[in-house]
Protein backbone atom coordinates (compact mmCIF):
# COMPACT_ATOMS: atom_id res chain seq x y z
CA UNK A 1 0.00 0.00 0.00
CA UNK A 2 1.48 3.21 -0.63
CA UNK A 3 1.75 6.17 1.65
CA UNK A 4 -0.35 9.14 0.54
CA UNK A 5 1.33 11.58 -0.90
CA UNK A 6 2.30 15.07 0.83
CA UNK A 7 0.09 17.81 -0.10
CA UNK A 8 1.22 20.90 -1.72
CA UNK A 9 2.02 23.75 0.22
CA UNK A 10 0.10 26.79 -0.55
CA UNK A 11 2.01 29.57 -2.23
CA UNK A 12 3.62 32.14 0.12
CA UNK A 13 2.72 34.92 -2.22
CA UNK A 14 -0.54 34.78 -4.27
CA UNK A 15 -2.09 37.68 -6.50
CA UNK A 16 -5.28 37.78 -8.67
CA UNK A 17 -5.87 41.10 -11.10
CA UNK A 18 -4.18 43.25 -8.37
CA UNK A 19 -4.49 46.90 -9.91
CA UNK A 20 -3.28 50.32 -8.26
CA UNK A 21 -4.10 53.63 -9.38
CA UNK A 22 -3.29 56.83 -8.74
CA UNK A 23 -6.18 59.33 -10.21
CA UNK A 24 -6.66 58.28 -13.37
CA UNK A 25 -2.96 56.82 -13.61
CA UNK A 26 -2.72 52.87 -13.09
CA UNK A 27 0.54 52.07 -12.32
CA UNK A 28 -0.13 48.19 -11.36
CA UNK A 29 -2.82 47.09 -13.97
CA UNK A 30 -4.10 43.67 -13.34
CA UNK A 31 -1.57 41.36 -12.18
CA UNK A 32 -2.09 38.01 -11.30
CA UNK A 33 0.94 35.62 -9.95
CA UNK A 34 1.78 32.98 -7.44
CA UNK A 35 5.06 32.63 -5.66
CA UNK A 36 6.26 29.45 -4.32
CA UNK A 37 7.86 28.66 -0.74
CA UNK A 38 11.75 29.01 -1.24
CA UNK A 39 11.60 30.47 -4.71
CA UNK A 40 13.79 33.33 -5.93
CA UNK A 41 10.85 35.26 -7.88
CA UNK A 42 11.64 38.27 -10.06
CA UNK A 43 10.38 41.15 -11.60
CA UNK A 44 12.25 42.93 -14.05
CA UNK A 45 11.28 46.46 -15.59
CA UNK A 46 11.93 49.93 -16.30
CA UNK A 47 12.00 52.70 -13.90
CA UNK A 48 8.18 53.11 -14.05
CA UNK A 49 6.93 49.77 -14.63
CA UNK A 50 5.12 49.46 -11.53
CA UNK A 51 8.03 46.96 -9.69
CA UNK A 52 7.86 48.81 -6.42
CA UNK A 53 4.44 49.72 -6.22
CA UNK A 54 3.18 45.93 -6.78
CA UNK A 55 5.64 45.28 -3.63
CA UNK A 56 4.02 48.25 -1.66
CA UNK A 57 1.17 46.71 -2.15
CA UNK A 58 2.01 43.42 -0.86
CA UNK A 59 4.03 44.78 1.95
CA UNK A 60 0.90 46.66 3.59
CA UNK A 61 2.57 49.90 2.44
CA UNK A 62 -0.32 50.88 0.03
CA UNK A 63 -3.58 49.83 -0.03
CA UNK A 64 -4.76 48.34 -3.64
CA UNK A 65 -7.51 49.97 -5.45
CA UNK A 66 -8.91 46.68 -6.57
CA UNK A 67 -7.59 43.23 -6.53
CA UNK A 68 -6.77 40.54 -3.82
CA UNK A 69 -3.86 38.96 -2.57
CA UNK A 70 -2.03 37.09 0.04
CA UNK A 71 1.15 37.20 1.73
CA UNK A 72 1.99 34.49 4.14
CA UNK A 73 -1.88 33.62 3.79
CA UNK A 74 -2.93 36.86 5.15
CA UNK A 75 -4.93 38.87 2.86
CA UNK A 76 -3.20 42.34 1.84
CA UNK A 77 -6.59 44.41 1.65
CA UNK A 78 -7.33 43.30 5.23
CA UNK A 79 -4.70 42.14 7.15
CA UNK A 80 -1.57 44.15 6.19
CA UNK A 81 -0.88 44.47 9.94
CA UNK A 82 -0.06 40.70 10.01
CA UNK A 83 1.87 40.89 6.89
CA UNK A 84 4.34 43.35 8.37
CA UNK A 85 5.08 40.85 11.36
CA UNK A 86 6.11 37.79 8.81
CA UNK A 87 8.34 39.47 6.43
CA UNK A 88 11.37 41.37 5.42
CA UNK A 89 11.45 44.39 3.80
CA UNK A 90 14.30 45.84 2.06
CA UNK A 91 13.32 49.51 -0.05
CA UNK A 92 14.49 50.81 -3.14
CA UNK A 93 15.54 53.76 -1.26
CA UNK A 94 18.09 53.27 1.87
CA UNK A 95 15.87 54.02 5.29
CA UNK A 96 18.11 53.52 8.05
CA UNK A 97 19.38 55.87 10.51
CA UNK A 98 22.23 57.95 9.13
CA UNK A 99 22.52 59.11 12.39
CA UNK A 100 22.62 55.42 14.13
CA UNK A 101 26.07 53.45 14.56
CA UNK A 102 25.81 50.24 12.65
CA UNK A 103 25.10 48.27 15.85
CA UNK A 104 22.46 50.76 17.05
CA UNK A 105 20.84 50.62 13.96
CA UNK A 106 20.77 47.26 14.58
CA UNK A 107 19.33 46.98 17.81
CA UNK A 108 16.99 49.08 16.90
CA UNK A 109 15.34 47.20 13.70
CA UNK A 110 15.59 43.97 15.97
CA UNK A 111 13.64 45.58 18.76
CA UNK A 112 10.97 46.66 16.41
CA UNK A 113 10.55 42.74 15.34
CA UNK A 114 11.00 41.69 19.31
CA UNK A 115 14.28 40.56 19.31
CA UNK A 116 16.11 40.78 22.62
CA UNK A 117 19.81 42.25 22.75
CA UNK A 118 21.33 39.10 23.49
CA UNK A 119 19.45 37.39 20.11
CA UNK A 120 20.21 40.14 18.24
CA UNK A 121 24.01 40.03 18.86
CA UNK A 122 23.56 36.71 18.28
CA UNK A 123 22.10 36.56 14.90
CA UNK A 124 24.82 39.48 14.08
CA UNK A 125 27.39 36.97 14.56
CA UNK A 126 25.60 34.58 12.37
CA UNK A 127 25.41 37.14 9.37
CA UNK A 128 28.61 38.68 9.78
CA UNK A 129 30.50 36.01 8.04
CA UNK A 130 28.44 36.64 4.88
CA UNK A 131 27.80 40.83 5.14
CA UNK A 132 31.17 41.50 7.29
CA UNK A 133 28.92 44.19 10.12
CA UNK A 134 31.37 44.01 12.57
CA UNK A 135 34.27 45.14 11.36
CA UNK A 136 32.12 48.49 10.97
CA UNK A 137 29.91 48.36 13.66
CA UNK A 138 30.74 51.44 15.68
CA UNK A 139 31.02 53.39 12.84
CA UNK A 140 28.11 56.34 12.00
CA UNK A 141 25.49 54.75 9.34
CA UNK A 142 26.00 58.31 7.35
CA UNK A 143 29.78 57.82 6.81
CA UNK A 144 29.92 54.51 5.09
CA UNK A 145 30.16 53.86 1.56
CA UNK A 146 26.69 52.71 -0.35
CA UNK A 147 27.80 49.06 -0.83
CA UNK A 148 28.56 49.16 2.81
CA UNK A 149 24.96 50.63 3.22
CA UNK A 150 23.09 48.34 1.06
CA UNK A 151 24.43 45.51 3.49
CA UNK A 152 23.67 47.10 6.39
CA UNK A 153 19.73 47.40 5.31
CA UNK A 154 19.99 43.57 4.31
CA UNK A 155 20.97 42.91 7.73
CA UNK A 156 18.60 45.08 9.40
CA UNK A 157 15.71 42.95 6.54
CA UNK A 158 16.68 39.63 7.70
CA UNK A 159 17.68 39.84 11.67
CA UNK A 160 14.79 38.25 13.09
CA UNK A 161 14.53 35.20 9.85
CA UNK A 162 11.64 36.14 7.76
CA UNK A 163 9.59 32.89 6.25
CA UNK A 164 8.92 35.84 3.11
CA UNK A 165 11.97 38.55 1.96
CA UNK A 166 10.49 41.62 0.21
CA UNK A 167 14.00 42.68 -1.48
CA UNK A 168 12.93 46.28 -3.78
CA UNK A 169 16.16 46.85 -6.06
CA UNK A 170 18.14 45.87 -3.63
CA UNK A 171 21.57 46.44 -5.66
CA UNK A 172 20.98 50.00 -6.78
CA UNK A 173 24.31 51.89 -7.11
CA UNK A 174 26.73 48.66 -6.11
CA UNK A 175 29.32 47.97 -7.80
CA UNK A 176 29.34 44.21 -9.84
CA UNK A 177 31.37 42.25 -7.33
CA UNK A 178 29.24 43.89 -4.72
CA UNK A 179 26.11 42.70 -6.63
CA UNK A 180 27.25 39.11 -6.94
CA UNK A 181 27.54 38.80 -3.48
CA UNK A 182 24.80 40.06 -2.50
CA UNK A 183 23.21 37.17 -4.75
CA UNK A 184 25.24 34.64 -3.34
CA UNK A 185 23.41 35.16 -0.04
CA UNK A 186 19.69 35.26 -1.73
CA UNK A 187 20.39 32.37 -3.01
CA UNK A 188 21.67 30.93 0.27
CA UNK A 189 18.09 32.24 2.02
CA UNK A 190 16.39 30.47 -1.00
CA UNK A 191 17.93 27.39 -0.31
CA UNK A 192 17.20 27.41 3.12
CA UNK A 193 13.45 28.02 2.55
CA UNK A 194 13.16 31.58 2.21
CA UNK A 195 10.97 33.08 -0.44
CA UNK A 196 12.91 35.89 -1.79
CA UNK A 197 10.32 38.98 -4.29
CA UNK A 198 12.92 40.75 -5.70
CA UNK A 199 12.79 43.62 -8.33
CA UNK A 200 15.45 44.63 -10.42
CA UNK A 201 16.37 46.48 -13.78
CA UNK A 202 19.62 44.34 -14.05
CA UNK A 203 19.25 42.09 -17.43
CA UNK A 204 22.46 39.55 -15.43
CA UNK A 205 20.33 39.33 -12.12
CA UNK A 206 17.16 38.02 -14.00
CA UNK A 207 19.20 35.12 -14.82
CA UNK A 208 19.97 34.32 -11.07
CA UNK A 209 15.79 34.22 -10.33
CA UNK A 210 13.79 30.43 -10.34
CA UNK A 211 10.89 32.89 -12.08
CA UNK A 212 11.38 35.96 -13.59
CA UNK A 213 8.29 38.32 -14.12
CA UNK A 214 9.28 40.96 -16.78
CA UNK A 215 7.00 44.30 -16.48
CA UNK A 216 5.97 47.11 -18.69
CA UNK A 217 3.69 49.69 -17.92
CA UNK A 218 1.98 48.19 -14.90
CA UNK A 219 1.69 45.34 -16.74
CA UNK A 220 3.12 41.50 -16.69
CA UNK A 221 4.18 40.87 -20.42
CA UNK A 222 5.94 37.83 -19.99
CA UNK A 223 6.74 35.46 -17.05
CA UNK A 224 8.21 31.64 -16.48
CA UNK A 225 12.04 30.93 -15.93
CA UNK A 226 15.28 32.58 -17.41
CA UNK A 227 15.46 29.46 -19.39
CA UNK A 228 12.31 29.23 -20.25
CA UNK A 229 11.74 32.49 -21.84
CA UNK A 230 14.96 32.39 -23.42
CA UNK A 231 13.63 29.46 -25.21
CA UNK A 232 10.14 30.88 -25.91
CA UNK A 233 11.86 33.68 -27.98
CA UNK A 234 15.17 32.26 -29.49
CA UNK A 235 17.42 34.18 -27.97
CA UNK A 236 20.17 33.18 -25.37
CA UNK A 237 19.85 37.41 -23.70
CA UNK A 238 17.00 38.40 -21.61
CA UNK A 239 18.43 41.82 -22.38
CA UNK A 240 17.32 41.37 -26.12
CA UNK A 241 14.37 39.95 -24.81
CA UNK A 242 13.62 42.56 -22.73
CA UNK A 243 13.91 45.50 -25.20
CA UNK A 244 11.43 43.48 -27.79
CA UNK A 245 9.14 43.15 -25.59
CA UNK A 246 9.26 46.57 -23.75
CA UNK A 247 9.01 48.24 -27.66
CA UNK A 248 6.20 46.02 -29.14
Amino acid sequence: MHAPSALPSPPAVSVRNLTKRFGDFVAVDNVSFDVSQGEIFGFLGANGAGKTTTIRMLTGLLKPSSGEGTVGGWDVNREYEKIKTRIGYMSQRFSLYDDLKVRENLLFFGGIYGLSSQKIRERVKELDGSLNLLEMENRRTVSLPLGFKQRLALACAILHKPPILFLDEPTGGVDPIARRYFWDLISELAAGGTTVFVTTHYMDEAEYCHRLSIMDKGRIVEMDSPFAIKKKYGMTSIQDIFIQLVDR
